[in-house]
This record gives C-alpha cells, structure tokens and sequence, in this order.
C-alpha cells in the first residue's frame, strides 16, 4: 500500500524537476556607453540586478529588475561650465530569446525605466546577442529609453544562472 501511494508522489516530484530545468535566475552587472545626444550629456553608465529565463525549447521568455546610473558631464557653453546631472533608473524589462545555435542567441526586450527621485518613467526597447555556457552568460545589446528625450546606449551584460 504504501509503494502505490509513494508512486504518484515520485511521478509529481519527478515532473516538477523537469519543469524546473528550465528555468533560470540569477545576478548580472551591466556596463554602458551613451550614443547620440545622451553621450554629449553623460559619462559611462554602470549597473546591476537579477534577471530570469524560462526556456521553451529553441525560444525561451526573459525578464529583468535593476539599478542603473549615468554620472552627469561638465559641458562648456558660451564661455561657462555647465554641470549635466546624473541620471538613475531602475529598469524593469521582459522579452524574448531564441537560440541560434547551442551556446548563441538572439534577443529582444521591452519594458520601463522608473527614474530615481522624479516620477518620470521611459519605454525601454532593446534588442541583443549574447553567449550562455553552462550558467555563465554574456550579451552584448543596444538599448533606447524613450520619454520626452531619448537616451541610447550600447551595453556589455554579465551573468550567471542558477
């Protein structure tokens, strides 16, 4: 009697690993260098967080919270120097990946960018490639935050996934 009942119980915890294999989760620290207009305004950024993936088969869903800043520059206009403030924002993106080959993939994500002591937020559009062996992961990606200006930066991501 108690083998049939322990059987479902296996099966149960058995499935439910299997289900688990495919999701990760894990911390990544990111670095970025503003394009365009941004550049002219502000320095490198740096940032960090925790980032998740659900693999479903070649594709797989993403999603992301963290902290990023970009320290303001000195600019010179008319014979003065300006001091540009830094900006901060907590990112919040979700998306897509898809295997290209084992070890390669490309992605696309989206979401909001919550700025840090205002209550203004951005759209976030960023598409990317990126390297994943065995929990180590590396993506490089091009990032746009849309409000009333736009800040676009090229990223370098780094993490790992339990």
């Amino acid at each position: 009697m108690t083998k049939v009942l322990l059987i479902p119980f296996l099966l149960t915890v058995i499935t439910g690993s299997a289900q688990l294999k495919g999701f990760g989760f894990g911390p990544f620290v990111e670095a970025a260098w503003p394009t365009g207009n941004f550049k002219q305004l502000n320095k490198n950024g740096i940032g960090g967080g925790l980032g998740a993936d659900i693999r479903l088969g070649k594709a797989g869903l993403t999603g992301s919270i963290g902290y990023m800043h970009f320290g303001g520059k000195t600019i010179y206009k008319e014979n003065k120097s300006v001091e540009m403030a830094s900006i901060s924002a907590i990112p919040i993106r979700a998306g897509i990946k898809y295997r290209l080959v084992p070890a390669l993939y490309a992605k696309l994500e989206g979401g909001m960018a919550k700025f840090t002591g205002t209550n203004e937020s951005a759209f976030i559009f960023s598409p990317g490639i990126g390297i994943r062996i065995l929990g180590l992961e590396l993506q490089a990606k091009y990032e746009i935050w849309t409000k009333q200006e736009t800040y676009s930066f090229l990223g370098l991501k780094a993490g790992f996934n339990f």
